[in-house]
């Protein structure tokens, strides 16, 4: 076993065959019985700082089974090269998006790389809603009005906000949590939905249709669904947009300065998605011009740095990537990366199901929740 390096490690289960690092604490303890159970010895890191590829290729040493990782840690060519040099056999991260990790270096290396899906969704569009209801009210300017004693009676013209009933909210890729976003906004708000993604979302659709058939039929005006062609469609016509997409090279800065002067300029911009979506400096300048213009932020492009100005604007209501962050659903995530982890060394196959609700109670199924990269399961890939 290597030396301990400056980060303090705890170490359960200390006789176990199988060495697996988690190089944060984790929620729970569902997540740890899973590993102990597959006769892992689990060394959890006890420090918040965020470590450095050197801190973690020391610590996996010259033997290592697997690791669940952060999205804040660089997982490419650097660190699966150690792990698979340590006779690592698995990781996961501990997030359901894994644009920090080179999936292409990881199948090289012979190693599979699994992922949380299943446990974000309602979770992560119920902060989307939360920060569009925020920054469309002016919540949190109106907090610090009173907590800075400034209150001295009601005016007609105090914190004029957004009234989001029968206007249109837009979503940027429709997949599982932009779908729940809209939803929540249809149903709660009566709004129209438009959206972009590479696919038609039928199902959503669908249920949009029938829900505007209910509200004909009890004497309201219906609700409506359409898929938009283009970003700037979507962009210029929705009173709200959510941001739904994964991050590649396709996503970055799709929405930067000319993409922010389509939208209207009393529109809403939230972002649960990741930071480098948004050209950040561009936002800040936009803000500054377009006093009526809101957004909400739970994620940053230089996270956990912010680009200049950010804080000074009234506008833009700002959170710590908190958008996963229920008991329920971290707790979850920490069940579905050690079910990954556990799943792999023991060599079970991979759950064909995108419901994975069977993991998070009871016995866990004898499977592998999620891999991003079945193909190294299938022997392709190896050290080159």
């Amino acid at each position: 076993m290597p030396d301990p390096t400056t980060k303090n490690w705890t170490v359960r289960n200390e006789d176990g065959s199988r060495r697996v690092l988690v190089t944060k604490q984790l929620p729970g303890t569902r997540w740890l019985s899973i590993l102990t159970s597959a006769d892992c010895r689990v060394e959890v890191c006890d420090s918040d700082d965020v470590l450095t590829n050197a801190e973690i290729v020391e610590r996996i040493g010259d033997r290592c089974d697997g690791v669940i990782g952060q999205l804040t840690e660089d997982w490419g060519e650097e660190l699966f090269g150690a792990l698979a040099a340590a006779g690592g056999r698995a990781y996961s991260n501990y997030a359901v998006g894994y644009n920090n990790v080179d999936v292409d270096a990881a199948t090289r290396a012979g190693i599979p790389v699994g992922n949380t899906p299943g446990v974000l969704t309602e979770t992560t569009a119920e902060m989307a809603a939360s920060l569009t209801l925020s920054a469309g009210r002016r919540i949190v300017e109106a907090d610090r009005f009173m907590r800075g004693g400034r209150y001295e009676g009601w005016l007609p013209t105090m914190f004029l906000g957004q009234r989001f009933y029968g206007k249109t909210v837009g979503v940027m890729g429709c997949g599982r949590i932009g779908a729940a976003y809209g939803r929540m906004m249809v149903e709660g708000f009566k709004m129209n939905l438009v959206y972009y993604d590479l696919y038609p979302n039928e199902r959503l659709e669908a249920y949009v249709a029938a829900y505007g058939e209910h509200l004909v039929a009890n004497g309201e005006a219906p609700v409506t669904a359409r898929r938009l062609e283009t970003v700037d469609e979507v962009l210029a016509e929705a009173d709200v947009v959510s941001i739904h997409t994964v991050l590649d090279e396709s996503t970055h800065h799709l929405i930067n300065a000319e993409r922010l002067a389509l939208m209207k300029d009393d529109a809403i911009l939230v972002n649960t998605a990741r930071g480098p979506v948004i050209d950040e400096a561009a936002l800040v300048a936009h803000c500054r011009t377009h006093q009526d213009f809101k957004a909400g932020l739970d994620v940053f492009e230089d996270e956990p740095a912010m680009k200049p100005g950010l804080t000074e604007l009234d506008n833009v209501t700002i959170v710590p990537h908190i958008a996963s962050a229920t008991t329920w659903t971290r707790e979850g995530m920490a069940t579905l990366a050690a079910a990954n982890v556990a799943g792999l060394l023991q060599g079970l196959p991979v759950w064909d199901d995108v419901d994975v609700t069977p993991f998070l109670d009871g016995d866990v199924p004898p499977f592998v929740p999620s891999v991003v990269n079945p193909s190294v399961l299938n022997g392709i890939g190896g050290m080159e």
